[in-house]
Parts: structure tokens; C-alpha cells; sequence
């Protein structure tokens, strides 16, 4: 396997990349140290490579991606995995909003937080099922006009609700799942239900957060998967069909 080393420290976000660019026909893996906000990093490879991060990578990071692995020592900007098609993004620390933003396929695993409008337009199509699984807390909007696959929050190290107001809101496919023993139907957009889960909500949600925690060592599914979840989902796949002529 064939490592290449970048150091970032003070470049600009295009000189980053034309570097990234120019070993990626040849690299099996690429650490990039002392990332420090530079944008695109990843967006639309489709080599199946292996980016490891250290730092804080921009915004964009992964857009478009269909493939990469990208593994980051630190925290993350907005809009990561913008429209990505597939492959795996995991952040050992919190991320900024709009995480996953109209995903179409893959994995993002963020340990810590995620800010607003999480998993927003996320889309499933055929084999293509994209997952997002936030390990602390997120802020409003989570699911937003969310559409296909699978969003879970774990509310790691807090007892309170994990997520912010207007969950699910104009959401019409795919579901979510929340730590959590209840939740105040006032914080969910009129589109989605909260229910209890069933057997097939239990092994996929098992199969996940086994998955997730490969990823994070010093976190031990067995202990997640005994707390409560619920499960939203919409209730109607076109909630917004009295608003428009055809």
C-alpha cells in the first residue's frame, strides 16, 4: 500500500487540492496534516483511497465523493458529504451544519456534535442507502425534507433530549431514530410520528451503532443498545401535495 503525506500548514485551500490531485493516480492513502480550513477536500474522487486528516477540514469536504474513505482527527466544517454518492466519513470530533446535506449513499460517523439542518434532502435509491449517526447532540432541523436512508442521533454523555426543534420537518422517506425515552410532539414537524420500535427497527438499528462504534474504540455498543430509542417517520410521502397544481 502506498502512503502519501501533505503537510497543509498555510495553504490555500486550491494548492491543497491541485497537491491531493496530482498524487491520487498513485496513492493508496493520503495524510494530510495541520488541515486548517481548507475547503473541498475529497469532493467528487471516486478511487477507492483512504484520506486520513489531521486537523480541521473545510467546508465541501466530500462532496460529490463516490468511493473514499476519509478519516478525521479533529473537528469538521459545514456541509460535509454535500450530495455524496458513496464511501465513509468518520469525525473523531463535532461537526458544523448541514452534515450530509442531500446524501445519496455511504456513511458519515460524527463522535461528538453536529450543528443545524442535519441529514437535510438525504435520498435512498435502489442499492444506494445513505446513513448518518450523530454520537452526541444536534441542533434544529434534523431530517429536514429528508427523503431516504437512515439518521441516528446516540446522545452520548447527556440525559437530556438530543435534539433541537422542528425534527422531520417536510419529511417524507426514510427514518430516524433517537436515544431518548420520549419526546415532545411539539418539536416535530407535522410530517412525521413518533413510535416505538419494532423487531426490524432493532436489527437495523443494532446492525448500525455496531458499525459506528468499530469505528470509535472506547465506545461499547452493548451499553448504547440497552437505552431507549424511538423511531420518526412520515406519515405521509407528500405532505405538500395540496400546495402545488399538477
Amino acid at each position: 500500500m502506498k502512503k502519501i503525506t501533505i503537510d497543509a500548514d498555510k495553504l490555500h485551500y486550491r494548492d491543497l487540492n491541485e497537491k491531493i490531485h496530482a498524487v491520487l493516480a498513485d496513492a493508496d492513502e493520503i495524510v494530510i496534516n495541520n488541515a486548517m480550513g481548507q475547503r473541498y477536500i475529497g469532493d467528487a474522487v471516486s478511487k477507492k483511497v483512504k484520506f486520513v486528516i489531521n486537523g480541521v477540514p473545510g467546508n465541501d469536504m466530500a462532496a460529490f465523493m463516490n468511493g473514499p474513505e476519509i478519516i478525521v482527527h479533529g473537528n469538521a466544517q459545514d456541509a460535509i458529504g454535500n450530495t455524496m454518492n458513496s464511501g465513509l466519513i468518520v469525525v473523531h470530533g463535532n461537526a458544523g451544519d448541514i452534515v450530509g446535506y442531500s446524501m445519496r449513499g455511504g456513511k458519515i460517523y460524527i463522535r461528538g456534535n453536529a450543528g443545524y439542518r442535519v441529514g437535510i434532502h438525504m435520498k435512498a435509491f435502489e442499492e444506494n442507502f445513505p446513513v448518518v449517526i450523530i454520537g452526541e447532540e444536534v441542533k434544529d432541523f434534523f431530517g429536514e425534507y429528508m427523503a431516504g436512508g437512515l439518521a441516528i442521533v446516540l446522545g452520548l454523555g447527556t440525559d437530556k433530549l438530543p435534539v433541537g426543534d422542528f425534527v422531520g420537518t417536510g419529511m417524507h422517506g426514510g427514518t430516524i431514530f433517537i436515544r431518548t425515552k420520549t419526546i415532545d410532539p411539539r418539536l416535530l414537524g407535522k410530517e412525521v410520528k413518533a413510535v416505538e420500535l419494532d423487531e426490524k427497527d432493532r436489527v437495523l438499528l443494532e446492525k448500525y451503532v455496531r458499525d459506528y462504534c468499530s469505528y470509535f474504540p472506547k465506545l461499547k455498543a452493548e451499553e448504547i443498545l440497552k437505552a431507549h430509542f424511538i423511531k420518526l417517520y412520515p406519515f405521509s410521502h407528500r405532505p405538500y401535495g395540496r400546495l402545488y397544481a399538477y
